[in-house]
């Protein structure tokens, strides 16, 4: 058994990770609907971690040989104690922020009003509106001898009787129409609205006309959603089918937890742990909202000005400063290496090298692998256009991206219609890199553009993701990338790359011994550093090099976002590693690793944490940054996060996250790199760029002024 000293349980780091996305909801500087927004990210955070981690844990409980975790020696029956024990004060920990920030609302005019609250005309009017669009809809079920116990569907809403009829107890379920709107806004003054559910629940007698109601509730079960594929795709059959098939069973996997809102009668709770298989300790009461995806639909029903004052002022990714008007993108990357940091830059200038090469005649193939899309995608579009004027168009589209397999089967599936060659990547390994490689015979010579990023080409989450993207015609990178593309075609794993670190076959070697490099030069008393941006640190002998190198005296700086399994600062093993984590307004997405200081610092970035799925059953790719501007830039990136103490957290000793405290003057990294996209882009349109001026004007013209003219283009949501 590895020692577990400076180590900690990957789970109970995510839950730790999580609280920190709760606790900004309750920081100074938050607008009050941005708060609401990071308790709903909180819950959607927590039923997928209950979906895949706890369900996958679950199913170890079921296997011969028991499952030790390799940072604690827990085996999975103790997982799963210390998670149910962990995720209770969560939950009231949630209910008070929540109840706190629906109170801040409220002084906003924002009321979400109780069945209790309402005035008589409010009551009226409900009562009208359940009638006429509810009532029709709804299809209620009593559940006894002859009325057996109805499957509950993943994570959708039910209102819960227990009931008597003619002397009898039995029980009667409501499923919530799924297509009916969650939010009524009440008329009259103000924004005051009511959850479709707290109606169903309030009028749900009027559905068992014969009966007497003791009790009612709201509730909700989550099942396990983690579908092993692995082994399971039968070698004669289209993965694309197969896929369409597992799907289907996604909703019907085993129960893990069950929510209730509010209250519940004890009689009923009995009868539906002991229906769903569960223990007591995996029944959760809340007193928020059991769904909260609610939060995104009713900022859209918001009066404008309520909106605004409400919720972060508006920003859009801006122009990269280094972008002229009129330039071809193709002949610009040719000429040099191009960055651009998203969501602060625009994804539109790799669009618009995508849309040029589907039009250049020089282009022979356009080749990209694709792990999650926007539900609109001009990516596709240009890439459709491509294979219609004849390019070849190869897309390794993965189609076991979690919660993503419909609608990447739906893309494929739309690409292929276009003549697009699609493919779906390696048998029990998911394709996980992000490339795009542009091939072109131009003088009678073929060339390369390589675009590599650490995140995925949606055209939405660009918007809210931190990720970086690089655009190169490096010779040799482009060489690379075209032996990769190769080598997924044949399922070839054991590709020679030159350039490019790829996973599962030489990623991760190298990475420990860059890691040992910078051990050894510690130990010879020559300069020495790590730096790391990532979403995730589990895997054990990762963890295990990081601690050799800081016990040679090597300064480790780590920015983790989420799950770290490493602890830091404990003597004699990690007193030199630092570890930050950054939650704030975008999500911290992008994966930056460099070794060394000075000219001989290497540095890639990447696709890929250092998990053991990213570097031992995945497909990932890390690409070197070798243009000295844009690894400055990186650099620069990354320092600012490092002086963050507004939004970073450092992890202590114990694994909990501790506020930096402001020092000299509080340091945002970032709304710095938001005003400086700002200034770049307002420069570039004095000097003439292409920066488009309506897009600048939204913060420089600031507050009341911007919002007017934001509302009078018809352009006023936040």
């Amino acid at each position: 058994m590895k020692e577990t000293i400076y180590t900690q349980n990957r789970e109970l780091s995510w839950l730790r990770f999580n609280e920190r996305v709760l606790d900004e909801a309750m920081e100074e500087g938050v607008p009050a609907f941005e708060r609401l927004k990071f308790i709903s990210i909180f819950t959607s955070n927590l039923d997928e971690f209950y979906m895949v981690r706890v369900g996958s844990i679950y199913d170890e409980t079921f296997l011969p040989e028991p499952q030790i975790d390799n940072k604690t020696g827990m085996n999975s029956f103790e997982e799963i104690e210390e998670i149910f024990r962990a995720t209770a004060p969560l939950y009231r920990k949630r209910d008070r922020i929540y109840q706190k920030t629906v109170s801040r609302l409220a002084s906003s005019g924002i009321v979400h009003v109780k069945s209790e609250d309402m005035t008589e005309s409010e009551r009226e009017y409900v009562r009208d509106y359940f009638t006429t669009y509810i009532l029709p809809v709804l299809s209620p079920q009593i559940i006894n001898a002859h009325h057996p116990f109805p499957h509950l569907k993943n994570k959708r809403l039910y209102i819960t009787l227990i009931i008597e009829i003619k002397k009898k107890t039995a029980f009667g379920i409501v499923p919530l129409p799924s297509r009916s709107d969650r939010i009524i806004v009440l008329p009259g003054n103000g924004f005051r609205y009511v959850l479709l559910e707290n109606i169903v629940c309030e009028y749900a007698d009027m559905l068992f006309e014969n009966c007497t109601v003791h009790g009612k509730s709201i509730i909700s079960v989550t099942r396990n959603a983690d579908i092993a594929f692995s082994g399971l795709v039968d070698d004669d059959k289209d993965l694309r089918y197969f896929m369409k098939e597992e799907l289907k069973k996604r909703s019907r996997l085993a129960p893990v937890r069950l929510e209730y809102y509010g209250s519940i009668h004890e009689q009923l709770k009995k009868y539906l742990r002991e229906k769903l298989d569960l223990k007591e300790k995996q029944i959760f009461c809340s007193r928020t909202p059991l769904e909260m995806s609610y939060v995104f639909q009713l900022l859209d029903k918001l009066p404008p000005q309520m909106a605004y004052a409400t919720s972060y002022e508006r920003f859009d990714p801006q122009p990269p400063k280094w972008l002229n008007a009129g330039e071809s993108m193709m002949q610009r990357v040719m000429n040099e290496d191009l960055f651009l940091s998203y969501p602060y830059e625009q994804m539109e200038p790799f669009l618009q090298l995508i849309r040029e090469a589907a039009n250049d005649s020089r282009v022979i193939s356009i080749k990209i692998t694709i792990y999650r899309l926007a539900a609109k995608a001009k990516l596709v579009d240009y890439l459709r256009t491509a294979a219609e004027n004849g390019k070849e168009v190869t897309v390794l589209m993965e189609l076991r991206a979690r919660f993503d397999e419909e609608n990447n089967i739906n893309w494929s599936e739309s690409l292929e219609d276009a003549g697009c060659t699609v493919i779906y990547g390696i048998p029990d390994y998911k394709v996980h890199s992000k490339v795009c490689l542009i091939t072109m015979m131009d003088k009678r010579k073929i060339k390369y553009i390589t675009q590599v990023g650490t995140g995925n080409y949606n055209e939405k989450t660009a918007k809210q993701y931190t990720d970086m993207s690089v655009m190169t015609a490096d010779d040799e990178i482009g060489a690379d990338a075209a032996a990769y593309f190769k080598n997924m075609s044949i399922a070839n794993l054991n590709g020679h790359y030159n350039k490019l670190l790829v996973a599962p076959n030489s990623m991760k070697n190298k990475l420990l011994s860059l890691i040992r490099n910078e051990a050894y030069k510690a130990a010879l008393g020559m300069p020495a550093r790590i730096f790391v941006k990532i979403n995730s640190l589990t895997d054990r002998e990762t963890i295990d090099e990081l601690k050799n190198a800081s016990q040679a005296g090597v300064k480790i700086d780590m920015i983790i976002r989420g799950i770290c399994c490493i602890l830091p600062d404990i003597e004699g093993y990690t007193e030199n590693i630092r570890i930050t984590s950054v939650v704030g307004r975008f999500l911290e997405h992008s994966r930056v690793y460099c070794f060394g200081v000075g000219d001989d610092m290497q540095m890639y970035i990447s696709s890929a944490d250092f998990m053991t799925r990213n570097l031992n059953h995945r497909v990932e790719l890390a690409c070197p940054i070798n243009d000295a501007g844009i690894r400055n830039e990186i650099m620069e990136i990354l320092e600012l996060m490092l002086k963050d103490n507004v939004k970073a957290r450092n992890m202590r000793y114990d694994g909990i996250y501790e506020k930096k405290g402001f020092g000299e003057e509080p340091v945002d990294c970032q709304q710095e790199l938001i005003n400086r996209a700002l200034m770049n882009s307002t420069t570039n349109n004095q000097n003439g760029s292409s920066a488009d001026t309506a897009q600048n004007e939204q913060r420089s013209s600031g507050g009341f002024w911007g919002f007017l003219k934001r509302l009078f283009r018809g352009d006023s949501s936040n």
